[in-house]
This record gives structure tokens, sequence and C-alpha cells, in this order.
């Protein structure tokens, strides 16, 4: 390979992975940017973001989860929230049918990532400028150096016995997301849901599609793109499934148990570009946990981001159950048998380090909710975090990014 293909393929990687995880500090606007700077004002607003919990707060919230778990569910009938959890579920769907949640419209703010690299909201596409990324000179290239150079190094591949197997179609679609294909490997020609798309989702749990519709109305306009989603409450698919917004053409619904190490996905392994797992790992059994994440990790492609958010340890809704409803340390069932557990930044940093993913990002977030009418404060806390895949090495090409190329 002479110096200017090795230039290229490094340029392209490292850009590729920028990209990629678009994000690395919080939004500042809308969320993220009301601080509460005099508490003599603290009824002012709503919500107030990036508190600081006192010693003697946090004092409080420790005792009141010491108290509310002194007395824990009887074993028979933990058994039984485990065995039946789809079942609590599709009875919770079955009354609030979509109703229960807004469509969480913040997600592209927070998680920027889940759109292909050219569509980002317009907010991302004014914190992307490349003042904000430190490069050298052998990575600062643009689109069109790269695509004038690429064309040169395909113009030459009979002579270097290069393989290349990617169409311009895919790498003008701007998101230098790349099937993964070794050298030699024959074209996928197995056809399942999503088969021609070149940036793929997968939403876990997606309820009433809360997500599903807002993600679906960003990506209207680039056909190259698919979502899946699931949930292992069929109730709760067939309201994604019934929705006026749904289209076969560019999402796939389906019933799925990520605890059941035995089921299959309808796609293969190692072809999602971005998992959203929002709200859901707190569901399930703490056993169990890190089995669902190992499992998720087999499905990303490298490069791929896993995006979390979920309860974090204090929140306001731990804080709130009852003696008696206590399953295990930190694990509570609702009235209605579903179940929550609240996490720690560092439990989380742990179980997706296990299944082998880099943190990008692994925060507390925390909140001051207020009650202006009744002059009452409540502390929020959620654990949010972007995890990637990382990039495998294939003989001295780690990206993978030109099979049959070689760097010698």
């Amino acid at each position: 390979m002479n110096a200017i293909q090795r230039l290229l393929i490094s340029s392209l990687r490292k850009r590729r992975v920028v990209l990629r995880f678009q994000s690395n500090d919080r939004p500042t606007v809308p969320l993220g940017s009301r601080i509460l700077t005099d508490p003599a004002k603290v009824y002012e607003h709503n919500m107030w973001d990036h508190m600081e919990w006192t010693q003697e707060e946090e004092a409080t919230a420790r005792e009141k989860t010491t108290e509310n778990s002194s007395v824990r569910v009887r074993l028979e009938d933990q058994v039984k929230y485990e065995s039946q959890a789809s079942k609590y579920w599709n009875d919770f769907y079955k009354i609030h049918k979509n109703k229960f949640f807004k469509d969480r419209n913040w997600l592209l703010r927070e998680f920027p990532e889940i759109l292909p690299v050219g569509l980002q909201t317009k907010e991302e596409k004014g914190k992307m400028s490349w003042d904000h990324v430190k490069t050298n000179d052998t990575d600062s290239f643009s689109n069109i150096d790269c695509l004038a150079m690429l064309k040169g190094v395909e113009s030459g591949k009979k002579d270097s016995g290069a393989d290349f197997t990617y169409s311009q179609s895919e790498i003008r679609s701007g998101n230098n997301q790349y099937p993964e294909k070794k050298r030699g490997e024959p074209v996928e020609t197995d056809l399942f849901p999503g088969s021609h798309a070149a940036f793929r989702i997968l939403e876990v749990g997606c309820g009433a599609g809360n997500s599903v519709f807002p993600i679906l109305n960003a990506l209207k306009n680039a056909p190259e793109t698919f979502l899946y989603c699931c949930d292992f409450a069929s109730g709760a698919v067939e309201l994604v499934k019934s929705h006026s917004s749904y289209s076969p053409a560019q999402c796939s619904a389906f019933v799925h148990d990520v605890c059941d190490d035995g089921l299959s996905y309808p796609f293969p392994d190692g072809i999602l570009d971005v998992i959203l797992l929002v709200f859901v790992l707190s569901s399930i059994h703490p056993d169990r946990m890190q089995g669902v994440v190992n499992r998720l990790s087999k499905l990303l492609k490298p490069g791929g981001m896993l995006l979390f958010r979920d309860h974090g340890r204090y929140d306001l809704t731990q804080l709130r159950f009852k003696k008696g409803c206590c399953l295990s340390e930190n694990f509570y069932v609702r009235g209605d048998g579903t179940r929550a557990y609240f996490f720690t930044e560092g439990e989380v940093h742990n179980m997706f380090h296990q299944a082998g993913l880099d943190e990008k990002q692994n925060l507390v977030d925390r909140r001051l909710q207020v009650n202006r009418k009744e002059k009452v404060k409540m502390h929020r806390v959620w654990v949010q975090g972007k995890f990637q895949k990382p990039l495998h090495s294939f003989h001295n090409d780690p990206d993978n990014l030109f099979p049959g190329v070689s760097a010698g």
C-alpha cells in the first residue's frame, strides 16, 4: 500500500469514529441550561439542571432507602414477578395504551448518534463544527478530498489486487459506515428486514413507540436507514404496528425477550450501528442484566454505539417506595407488578465494560423538580451513558475499511 492509500485509510478511520460519537457533553439547549444560582429563586421554574447534592441530602436519601428496603417481598412473590413479567407489562399497556408516556423528542438532542451523519438536528448541526475537533495534518481532509482520493485508489485496484466491495453510493451516503465484509467473503444474499439498509438502529423495549416515532420522523428523508424495535409485551408491539406512522418499509417491530439467550433476532449479529436502551434494563432482574448487555453487544458492528439512560440511585421514585416493595437491594416492584432498579454510575460502567464496550459517556443527571404551587422540591436522578464497540483488528487494517488492502 502506498503512502496516499495509508493516509486515506487513517483519515477515514479517525473521521468515522469522531463522527459516530457526535456529542461528548450534555447539550446546553434546551436541556442542561437552567442552573439554580440563587436558592431564593428556586420556585421560579419547574425544573433545575445539574443539581449538586449536599451531604445532608444524600444522607437523608440513603436513610430512606435503608428504611423502605428493610422489609422484602416474599420469595414466592418474587418468583411470580419474574416468571410473569411479560403479563404485568401487557396488562400495563392494556390499561394505559399509548397515553401514559409522552413522545421522547429529547432523544435526538441527548443522543444525536441515533441519526446517520448528515441528518443531525438543527441544534447538532450548529454544534458540529470542525473547529471543535482537534486534528493534525494527516487528519484534515474534506469529504470531497477523501472521495477524490478513493476514486484514485479504486481505479488502481486491479493492479494492487485489492478486493473492494463498496459502491460509490455507499460511500456518498455520508455516514462512512461501510459494511463489515472480509476479503473473499460473498455479498450477503439472504434477505431479512432492513437488509437493504446502510444504517440500522435497534430500540430495545420500545413500549408504545414513544421513541420509535420521533426517530422515524427524523429518518423519513433517509431511505437507506432502518429501525428495529422490540418489546416482550405483545400488546406494546401491537400498539406500535397499529400507529398511523408505522411503515414496514423502514421499521420492523417484533416481540422479543432480551433475557432469553436462545431467542434469535430477525437479523444477523454485528450489523447494527446504534442500540437504544432507555429505561429498559432497570425492569430486568439484576442477576440477568449482564447477560442482556453481553448479547446486545454482539449485535453491534465495530464502531457501533449503545446509548443508555435509566433510573439513578436515590431518585425520587426510589425514595417513595413503601416497606414491602423491595425485591432485593435497590430493586423494587410497583403496585402494577412491573419492576424498577436504580443504578449508580459505577455499576453502569462495570456492566458495559465487561461486555467489551468502550465508555464514551457515563454521567449522573441530577435535577431538581419543583411544585411551585405546593412549594415542594423533589430530586430526580438518572444515569446516562454512551458505549462504543471497539474497532476490531483485521490483519493490519483495524477497521476493515478496505478488505484485501494490506498495510505492507
